[in-house]
């Protein structure tokens, strides 16, 4: 026999914490944001995005046009339910959700196409960047930075658009997948290339310009946050200029730290304040013995010195 006296401690034990803690819990939520919808939505948009590449079978020419208009059709509705959803979730008594939703859904569908053409600058930025890289096809169908890149640009415009929640969703599935922490509100222009991407943090009020290179470990963060939601709307992200590489685990902190045009900033370099353009920065070497198998010295103490990187 089942030990219902115990079942009904346990009921009774989460309904008294479901009412000692209202805000983590939804009742009554039939305007309810769905997250597998968004991962449907982004499956949809990246097909449009780059077609013939994820629709599991080859894409005739002949065949584009009702393949975009199909993907259009369930596009459509099920963005613009789930962005009213949100809407719903922001202001619960809002003037005409739907409406709105309505016209959010085509202003953001509307900017897709001119999307597609600087995500292909992006994914030409890879291709050069990389030596390793077989081919553009490889690129597209399994670099993790690339992925970030096309959630974060998709994101980014809902974001500007103020459509609620969705953004940071997209854009933390993405995390999920590749360890590429980008927020929706970062601005990042052309031909953006992250190499490896792992541990990459990008923060909300972040600006990288074109032809910018950022390899795994990077933070683009925020000097302080013990101002809290105080912060909120205030530039707390360093700004990146164009033709900028950030080696791996590099840290650049705050909204007054500018870097800038063609410099270099060396691995591990910890960065608060703005670096003038066409500068190397480097992280002394720490002292490195070499000792054989017989435990004896190989060669003297290395010497401290700068890196030199060639670009």
């Amino acid at each position: 026999m089942g030990d219902n006296g115990g079942v009904r401690k346990l009921v009774n034990a989460f309904l008294e914490s479901y009412g000692a803690l209202p805000h983590v819990i939804r009742l009554e939520g039939e305007d309810q944001i769905d997250r597998g919808s968004i991962l449907e939505i982004l499956e949809e948009l990246k097909g449009l995005i780059f077609p013939g590449y994820f629709t599991g079978k080859p894409l005739k020419g002949d065949y584009l046009e009702y393949f975009v208009g199909d993907v259009l059709e369930r596009l459509i509705e099920n963005l613009e339910r789930q962005i009213r959803h949100a809407l719903s979730a922001l202001d619960p008594s809002p003037q005409d959700p739907g409406s709105e939703a309505r016209a959010l859904t085509r202003s953001f569908l509307g900017r897709v196409p001119a999307l597609r053409e600087i995500l292909q600058t992006d994914v030409e930025a890879s291709y050069e960047g990389d030596p390793a890289a077989f081919n553009r096809d490889e690129i597209i169908l399994s670099y993790p930075g690339v992925y970030a890149i096309t959630v974060n640009r998709l994101a980014h415009e809902l974001y500007l658009l103020k459509v609620p929640l969705i953004p940071r969703m997209m854009t933390e599935h993405a995390h999920s997948l590749t360890g590429i922490d980008i927020h929706p509100g970062a601005s990042i222009g052309h031909h953006f290339f992250i190499d490896h991407g792992t541990g990459i943090v990008i923060g909300e009020t972040t600006v990288i310009g074109n032809h910018v290179k950022i390899y795994q470990g990077v933070t683009l963060g925020a000097l302080s946050t013990r101002g809290g939601r105080l912060l909120g709307g205030v530039k707390r992200h360093p700004t990146i200029e164009d033709h900028v590489t950030i080696y791996s685990g590099a840290s650049i902190l705050g909204g007054a730290t500018v870097i800038g045009e063609g410099v270099v900033i060396g691995s591990n370099a910890f960065i608060t304040k703005s670096i003038p353009e066409r500068t190397k920065v480097s992280v002394k070497n720490t002292d490195l013995r070499l000792l054989s198998d017989k435990k004896e010295p190989v060669s003297d103490v290395l010497q401290d010195e700068f890196w030199d990187y060639v670009i």
